[in-house]
């Protein structure tokens, strides 16, 4: 990826989760990333395309962090899973999920953007259930889909509370969920 298309990326991105996606125009995004006009079309055909290529940008940060969690020999994965969740939360998305934005704001009107967000999900829940596999919880499905109500309700909580809380409170309800499996 070019130095150019990733500097774009990340800032239409940052301008899309802190005003909304139809709260920014392409003006803002070429002006904030210091870049030409031409060199925006160049690598976007059309700002539809931009926010597409936004969340899968952000997809990809969350999984550096998700993976970041792996990393670390803990007793429990998805104990580190939520403490660095918490992380991406404080450093990234102190403000609420922009995947799910993304479905409330183009449902109905962009099936290719609502699709990648909702890939997006179902891709982490589909990583929690073989997370669960591998460590030998029996009703992988159904502990994969508590965990990821405990997840989202931290992204949540976050908005309400601090990510701090938000997390540690997940950390309790996920070692309570460990305790029933």
């Amino acid at each position: 990826m070019s130095e150019k298309r990733k500097q774009l990326l990340n800032v239409a991105e940052q301008l899309f989760y802190d005003y909304g996606f139809h709260g920014v125009g392409l003006k803002q995004i070429i002006k904030e990333a210091n870049v030409a006009t031409m060199t925006l079309y160049n690598h976007f055909s059309s700002k539809d395309r931009l926010v597409e290529e936004s969340i899968k940008n952000r997809a990809e940060r969350y999984w550096s962090y998700l993976n970041a969690s792996l990393e670390k020999l803990t007793e429990s994965p998805f104990i580190s899973i939520v403490q660095q969740h918490g992380k991406f939360l404080r450093d990234v998305s102190p403000q609420g999920c922009m995947f799910l934005r993304a479905v409330e704001v183009y449902s109905g009107t962009d099936n290719n953007i609502t699709q990648i967000a909702r890939d997006h999900k179902m891709k982490v829940l589909h990583f929690f259930e073989e997370l669960a596999i591998s460590n030998e919880i029996n009703d992988y499905k159904n502990f994969a889909y508590q965990f990821m109500l405990i997840i989202e309700g931290a992204t949540s909580m976050t908005q309400v509370t601090n990510s701090t809380q938000a997390t540690d409170h997940a950390i309790t309800m996920t070692n309570m969920l460990l305790n029933q499996y």
